[in-house]
């Protein structure tokens, strides 16, 4: 079989292509990229027969179709905002997909998927996609489920790509309506820094506070775990402690809203203009502490005692001790990896009851699967099984 990584050459779909090199036994790796530099120094760097680069502009649905459909299965690394264009395109080649977000037009195209007998499971990173894994993990052990709460910690710099100042901009955008909570059987709209609340995450990042964040596993649970009851579903983030007050002060001061402004006779968004700033700068290039922490709370029922399952995860440090892991790859490899392997579950066909079409994570697979690839990458799912009532840890 055959992979395409679209938008390859970016820093975080070159981790899937690392990894597919490394542990797939696909026969062609294709780096897919409209920056035909950047994917020769991913294909350098990989440094395999298998992998070669695709020159590939989603502005050209008809070309890229037909460049495409030589694939079996595309990754599709690309930003929220061109992922319904991306999903388009894909559907119209006939490959199985899995891409990063979750959160753009996939649905859209959700009946040619299933018409064609086609997987495509959207957001399948570390948040969405694993943190799905952890809740599935936990819930198909209680009888019934009363509250998830899902967070995580992703240490990386405000701006070290231009999809990643989107995505940072994206969550905490004021007038955003889907930054939602599931509560009491209603999705309820909030506002940016809703809900604060203390998380611990494990060494080296410690306590935070997070706050609601606009994120698909809000929906995707809540209707997984319909049958169970579940009665409120939460999702949360936080970032480096400098990038949260900044953007606390760019929510502050209206800046987020992106209002127009006119400089030396041109228009632009002052938003927008901050962002190309930030994006050409040490300040938001570069941060202390790199990589990622997901922690996972499931309260519910088993056989009439309630129980708190927390599960959280740990990977090798970004300090260099561990080769590959250094600096930012430490919080890119952890996003990157996760798409890498729902990839490679989809190709051998080990998709939940043989299913096709467009599927949430929860339907798609095994959490046992992705936990197991996981740690064959160094990265590590931990569970503590609490009684409610008493607090006393029962494993």
């Amino acid at each position: 079989m055959k992979i395409m990584c679209l938008g390859g050459a970016g820093r975080i779909c070159r981790e899937t292509a690392f990894d597919l090199a490394e542990f797939s036994d696909f026969e062609e790796i294709a780096i897919a990229d409209i920056d035909e530099a950047a994917g020769a120094e991913v294909v350098s760097e990989i440094g395999s027969g298998r992998v070669k680069f695709v020159k590939l502009d989603i502005s050209d649905h008809d070309a890229s179709v037909e460049k495409m459909k030589d694939y079996d299965i595309v990754a599709d690394g690309t930003t929220i905002g061109i992922n319904g264009r991306t999903s388009a395109i894909i559907a119209d080649a006939g490959c199985h997909a899995v891409n990063l977000n979750g959160m753009g037009d996939e649905n859209n195209y959700a009946d040619a998927f299933k018409e064609k007998g086609l997987v495509f499971v959207p957001g399948f990173g570390m948040t969405p996609g694993v943190t799905q894994m952890m809740v599935m993990h936990a819930s198909a052990r209680l009888d019934a489920i009363d509250t998830v709460r899902i967070s995580h910690g992703a240490y990386r710099p405000f701006a070290f790509s231009r999809s990643i100042a989107e995505t940072t901009t994206y969550e905490y955008d004021p007038l955003l309506e889907s930054r939602v909570v599931f509560e009491n059987g209603k999705f309820v709209q909030v506002p940016p820094f809703a809900r604060p609340r203390e998380v611990l995450l494990p060494e080296p990042y410690g306590r935070t506070e997070q706050y609601i964040i606009p994120h698909s596993e809000t929906h995707t649970v809540a209707e997984s775990l319909q049958s169970k009851g579940v009665r409120l579903v939460e999702v949360r983030g936080t970032w480096p402690p400098e990038n949260m007050r900044l953007i606390r002060a760019l929510y502050e001061w209206g800046i987020l809203r992106n209002d127009k402004i006119t400089v030396n006779g041109a228009e632009a968004g002052i938003m927008d203009c901050l962002s190309e700033y930030l994006i050409h700068s040490k300040e938001g290039t570069e941060t202390e502490l790199y990589g990622y922490a997901l922690h996972v709370e499931v309260v519910g029922i088993k056989d009439d005692e309630t129980l708190r399952y927390t599960l959280y995860h740990t990977h090798p440090a970004s300090d260099g001790s561990v080769p590959g892991w250094e600096g930012l790859r430490a919080y890119t490899r952890n996003v990157g990896i996760p798409m890498s392997i729902a990839a490679q579950l989809i190709a051998h066909g080990r998709v939940l009851e043989r299913r096709t079409g467009l599927l949430i994570p929860e339907y798609a697979f095994d959490p046992a699967d992705v936990f197991h690839e996981l740690g064959r990458r160094g990265i590590r799912i931990h569970e503590k099984i609490e009684r409610e009532s008493e607090g006393v840890s029962c494993k």
